[in-house]
């Protein structure tokens, strides 16, 4: 079969959040599933299945990190649209059947993809205890992002604050299920984007993640409220970096972003 390693929320190599990308005719068992997710060794490896026609979805799709399934993917989401689109293997919007429900995809005229999320619910917490040691800042603010995601969202002073952060990763392991965002107002909203964040999943076996799609659900009704705004551009300072561009839509929050195949190749097992 096939294999195909995507870069995500950006249009051009070795930037974005890489991700493996597999079609298959069924899933095989769990097993198989995370061996393979080990061996790709991204962030996440999508695998995908097309469904009987007149469902309600038209691809099953699951998310591996290199230790364990997710409920919710952003970038390996648009990772496998990308690829069903640029294949052939399916024209137009795309309804996938996940964990966190029917997620459709949408090629945009620009070459983007829409991705059509449910809106993380946000629930103010008080700054857990030892977070500012751990994170190694102390946080203005810091939220709940509910069970599909579940990560604890903290607001940092500055955007600066956000590109020196050197967290101790083993210690932010006690404090939410999967990691912690950090994000910041942009300082220069003229370079096209209006927030800045970092994302830390040390529980599901990523240090940091380069760029987040899911968190976006909940960074985008966080910044849209402060800022006024529904429509607003997300900048993942990670090393690698990619921007995500945002909408807000009551329950639902539209993710935009590019996305360059960079491998392709046969999987033997």
């Amino acid at each position: 079969m096939r294999i195909r390693i995507v870069d995500a929320f950006t249009d051009r190599p070795f930037a974005g959040n890489p991700a493996g990308v597999l079609l298959l005719d069924a899933f095989p068992g769990d097993p198989w599933l995370q061996n393979v997710a080990l061996e790709v060794n991204h962030a996440e490896t999508a695998f995908a299945h097309p469904l009987p026609a007149g469902g309600d979805a038209d691809w099953a799709l699951r998310w591996f990190t290199p230790v364990t399934e997710v409920a919710m993917c952003g970038h390996a989401t648009l990772a496998a649209a990308h690829v069903l689109h640029t294949t052939g293997a399916h024209e137009g919007p795309v309804r996938f059947a996940t964990r966190s429900g029917v997620l459709v995809a949408t090629p945009g005229e620009d070459g983007a993809v829409v991705l059509d999320f449910p809106t993380a619910p946000l629930t103010a917490v008080d700054v857990p205890e030892g977070v500012a040691k751990a994170l190694g800042t102390r946080p203005l603010t810091a939220f709940d992002t509910g069970p599909d995601i579940g990560d604890l969202l903290v607001e940092v002073a500055d955007e600066r604050t956000v590109h020196a952060l050197r967290p101790d990763l083993k210690a932010l392991t006690a404090y939410s299920e999967r990691g912690v965002i950090a994000t910041a107002r942009a300082e220069n909203p003229a370079l096209g984007y209006d927030f800045v964040s970092r994302c830390f999943f040390p529980n599901v076996g990523i240090d940091e993640d380069p760029v987040t799609g899911s968190a976006h659900t909940a960074l985008a009704p966080y910044w849209s409220e402060r800022l006024g705004r529904t429509a607003l551009t997300g900048l993942q300072a990670s090393p690698r970096s990619g921007r995500v561009r945002t909408e807000l839509r009551g329950g639902r929050t539209l993710l935009s972003g590019r996305a360059v195949t960079v491998i392709e190749g046969d999987l033997l097992v």
